[in-house]
């Protein structure tokens, strides 16, 4: 699919309604007394599995046979496979942008405080990780961005798993935001802006678009969407899951993500 001004507004609102969920976490955090980490587990997990199963189900040969219009078959799929690995490495290099804070997907996501010992500590921790948050949020701008142009249907499934995945994010800034400033507001607007990079993730992919506008170039990138899409699911979003886990959710969530996306395909073809 090439772009048009309607496909490109309903992909950019897609990217911002993502990408703004952080903040929806944040107010989640804000009114719970405690935080839900079995809904953590659950929402993480069902994420992952959507993503992963996409990735390798959908995304990968709709790439493929994309790129197989511009190239022969051999060609093309070698091109997917390498668009693929440059998508991991890419949010990979990203991931090494921020090495002097402690991730919070580690660690720090929703956890309940009790006793604040340090409140510029807990402060610096909210910053850093907003800040991260910030960055890793851009190449989830451009997988929904370029995954709503690929596929429409899949565009919108693809922003209801980000969507889901971000809350907690929303989450991890505004619970240390919270406890060290005692502001509701401070707390709310630090997660809400830490999502705006996701409209920015889906400019810098229409930028790309907009220079190469073919089908060669749409096949490249979504095949390095899906790449991006393993990456986060296997680096960020399994494992903090398995941190929450209570009787096997994150399991439960990964296995009924990947149920969920594989109806939908059935129905959708």
């Amino acid at each position: 699919m090439l772009m048009n001004n309607e496909n490109i507004i309903i992909a950019f609102a897609l990217s911002t309604i993502a990408g703004l969920s952080t903040g929806f976490g944040s107010f989640i955090a804000l009114i719970s007394k405690k935080n839900n980490t079995a809904f953590l587990s659950l929402s993480l997990g069902f994420s992952a599995g959507v993503m992963l199963f996409i990735s390798f189900v959908d995304i990968f040969p709709k790439a493929n046979t994309i790129l197989a219009e511009s190239f022969d078959a051999s060609l093309a799929y070698k091109y997917t496979m390498l668009a693929f690995f440059v998508g991991m490495l890419f949010t990979y290099l990203i991931d090494k942008l921020i090495p002097s804070y402690k991730n919070p997907h580690k660690g720090h996501l929703a956890q309940e405080i009790d006793e604040v010992p340090d409140n510029t500590f807990l402060y610096r921790i909210g910053v850093f990780t907003a800040i991260a948050i910030t960055i890793h949020n851009f190449p989830e701008g451009m997988v929904t961005f370029a995954g709503y142009l690929a596929d429409p249907k899949m565009g919108i499934t693809l922003t209801i798993a980000i969507a889901l995945h971000n809350i907690p994010e929303g989450i991890a800034v505004a619970i240390p935001i919270y406890y060290s400033t005692g502001s509701k507001k401070k707390a709310f607007w630090f997660s809400f802006l830490s999502g705006l990079s996701e409209p920015l993730g889906a400019i810098f992919s229409y930028y790309i678009l907009g220079q190469f506008n073919s089908e060669a170039t749409l096949g490249f990138l979504f095949a390095g969407v899906g790449g991006v899409m393993v990456y986060i699911s296997l680096e960020e979003l399994i494992p903090t899951s398995r941190i929450y886990d209570k009787s096997n959710l994150s399991l439960i969530g990964l296995f009924s993500g990947m149920l969920v996306v594989a109806i939908s395909l059935v129905f959708i073809n």
